[in-house]
């Protein structure tokens, strides 16, 4: 695939990449990424849904913000694109903000989405990304390169280069805040989770270290109509590795609201 760069639309404030018509779905990009992550799966799912995908704040094409000290904050910002009911499906930092929103927009989320999300981190883990955190200045990017070995190992992809290119010209300030969110925060609260009256993907890769596939199922055990699956072969880049899987989840998940049948 040729990861090109897509127009935008203004939504309620929020640049996004809107494609299809039908049942809402509104698709959450990661930290260092924007909302062309996405694209692949967007493609397929646009067949029948009317799809949006928004820029997080300080990537792609929307503006940084200030005042964004926790997912909540991210939430309430992006949530301006719920203006009526779809599902809401989030990879990693995406996956932080879906779940948040599916809590603070009980009566909008009609299915939560949540890819490779991390739950629970281990001291070395919490140590880990709090540290490449700290390291931030908001005015220098770091190098990618390891970022990319966590995600891709060391072969060589257009998905690779694309996130490559991504993270390069992120903005600084917007990245800093977004990853130190991410990083100070170990994913949704258990209570959150069990309050979730909505079903429930969580869905990694079967060789993610960060995000790993316990995470995933101790989540999907939680929330009262949660399932976790697990896709083998897979690491963190799910929706550029695996769009045809995810999409085809995303579907699944969207089938068993009956409120999102309703809107078709």
């Amino acid at each position: 695939m040729t990861w090109t760069t897509r127009p935008r639309s203004d939504h309620h404030g929020v640049p996004v990449i809107r494609a299809g018509a039908g049942p809402r779905i509104v698709l959450l990009h990661g930290v260092g990424l924007r909302a062309e992550a996405w694209a692949p799966v967007i493609d397929r799912l646009a067949t029948r849904y009317s799809v949006l995908a928004p820029d997080m704040p300080g990537h792609g094409q929307h503006a940084p913000q200030p005042g964004l000290g926790a997912i909540t904050d991210y939430a309430a910002l992006l949530g301006a694109v719920l203006d009526g009911p779809g599902v809401v499906v989030g990879h990693s930092m995406g996956a932080m903000i879906a779940t948040a929103l599916a809590a603070l927009h009980a009566d909008k989320v009609l299915a939560l989405g949540a890819l490779n999300a991390v739950f629970e981190r281990t001291a070395a883990a919490k140590a880990a990304v709090r540290a490449r955190a700290g390291a931030l200045d908001g005015t220098t990017l770091p190098d990618p390169e390891p970022t990319l070995d966590r995600w891709f190992g060391a072969d060589q992809s257009p998905e690779r280069a694309a996130c490559a290119a991504w993270l390069r010209a992120v903005d600084p300030e917007g990245y800093r805040a977004a990853y130190t969110v991410f990083a100070q925060d170990d994913g949704p609260h258990r209570d959150t989770l069990s309050a979730l009256r909505v079903p429930a993907l969580f869905m990694t890769g079967a060789d993610e270290p960060n995000s790993t596939p316990a995470m995933s199922q101790a989540m999907a055990g939680l929330a009262p109509s949660g399932y976790a699956r697990v896709v083998e072969g897979a690491a963190h880049m799910l929706p550029m590795t695996h769009p045809d899987t995810v999409a085809d989840e995303i579907h699944r998940l969207a089938t068993k609201s009956p409120a999102t049948q309703e809107q078709g």
